[in-house]
């Protein structure tokens, strides 16, 4: 049997497979009204950073339903900071690609937006409206030229079986936390936080002192440029969220000792570390709790002993903790496509809370939708206070300023600098 006859007898076996769940009740594919015929002939190509992407493969598959006689290839680039502008100006240049906050206001990466199709044309009839407003991207001139697909923010894992056992509530604010931390210490865990001492994105200090400092900003924007000019008196801003990060350390609710001895980096070792089952509050990423779904087969500890786990905000405030709704990955189309009008016609396919909270949840990242009920692990989110969140445009904090607070973070919770110390110094610690 060729492969184009054995691809028609997949699809229609799909096909029929998505018509009886919708008729459960999914909704997923019953709701999509396709704009063009059904028997239309396609080629797609999808380029981006992730070198395993199941989660959109899927959504491939379930957009054949409508659309069987067509094929979407994605591709992971290698090195996508300096691969994507050239794919894009190249011979056969994708249709769809991956587009990350950090890339703007880098002139590397202006083809990128000067070539992606305005998604927010009436006439695309992409309903952008399930998105959650503070991840819309919209440009100065109010156009839209993104989809964001997946989320992520910055908490910390919680073992929810050993707060049941102990009696505990997991803690909404620092005075809490401490509280806490107290009572599990009292009860023989030796540090109830860990996390991964870094100076990365998912490291201990940007975790938990990160948020402070973001809401610090979009409350005075007016210290913004000067901030990611690496101004020094810029430096101020970070008093508060370092003093606190220090409080954290000081008060024994974490043993960075530990944490330094028993985590080797940021990613498997955090989860597989937390799925021993003796860690309460494990400090983390969004983009490290979507590793832990594939890596529970992989933890003897947890295979035998498996625990709920939840995913909250650090309580890092005295009224509580901040949330950063930040976007992981968008997807923008471009405008020079020879297949536009499809490339086109799968956004607007995957616009939906039903398709992207499908995408999310197989890849246990945070939906970008209003939505947050598919994956229970994220749960903890949904109606977050509003005061208290950090949205992806309520800040332009850019990459240097953000390198320079990690270093400061890393400096204050290993002892190298007091935070009088890192105040002083910003500015000097990526250019040592």
């Amino acid at each position: 049997m060729n492969k184009s006859i054995k691809k028609i007898i997949s699809m229609a076996l799909l096909a029929m497979l998505v018509l009886g769940t919708s008729a459960c009740g999914s909704g997923a594919s019953k709701e999509f009204s396709p704009k063009y015929k059904a028997d239309t002939e396609y080629k797609l190509s999808v380029v981006g950073t992730y070198s395993n992407f199941e989660s959109l493969e899927s959504a491939f598959e379930r957009f054949y339903v409508h659309y069987p006689n067509g094929e979407i290839e994605y591709t992971y680039l290698d090195d996508y900071r300096n691969t994507i502008v050239p794919a894009l100006a190249g011979q056969e240049p994708p249709d769809i690609y991956v587009v990350q906050s950090w890339m703007s206001g880098n002139e590397q990466f202006d083809p990128l937006f000067e070539g992606a199709e305005v998604l927010s044309d009436p006439s695309l009839k992409i309903n952008l409206d399930c998105i959650r407003p503070g991840l819309k991207w919209e440009m100065d001139n109010g156009e839209i030229l993104t989809l964001p697909v997946f989320a992520t923010s910055y908490g910390m894992l919680i073992n929810m079986d050993i707060f049941e056992k102990e009696g505990l509530k997991v803690p909404t604010n620092f005075g809490e936390l401490k509280e806490t931390c107290e009572k599990l210490k009292s009860a023989g865990y030796e540090s109830p936080v860990m996390g991964s001492n870094t100076t990365t994105t998912p490291g201990i200090g940007h975790v938990f002192a990160y948020p402070m400092l973001a809401k610090a900003v979009k409350d005075d924007r007016s210290i913004e440029n000067d901030l990611n000019n690496l101004v020094p008196s810029a430096g101020e801003v970070m008093r508060a969220p370092l003093t606190r990060l220090k409080e954290l350390v000081d008060s024994g609710c974490i043993d960075i000792d530990k944490c330094t001895a028993e985590i080797e980096n940021d990613y498997d070792a955090v989860i597989l570390r937390f799925f021993e089952g003796d860690v309460p509050m494990m400090l983390c990423s969004g983009d490290v709790v979507s590793g832990t779904k594939k890596r529970e087969s992989k933890s003897e500890a947890f295979t035998e002993n498996p625990f709920k786990y939840d995913f909250f905000v650090a309580p890092s405030g005295d009224d509580g903790g901040y949330y950063m709704d930040s976007v992981s990955i968008m997807f923008s189309v471009n405008k020079n496509s020879a297949n536009l009008d499809m490339a086109n016609e799968f956004i607007r396919f995957l616009t939906s809370e039903e398709e992207l909270g499908l995408m999310a949840e197989k890849k246990r990242l945070i939906t970008p939708t209003k939505d947050y009920s598919l994956d229970q692990v994220y749960a903890s989110l949904s109606g977050f206070p509003e005061d208290r969140t950090v949205n992806f445009r309520d800040t332009e904090i850019l990459d240097p300023a953000v390198k320079e607070f990690r270093a400061a973070a890393d400096a204050v919770i290993n002892g190298k600098m007091t935070v009088d110390e890192a105040v002083a110094n910003y500015g000097k610690f990526t250019a040592k």
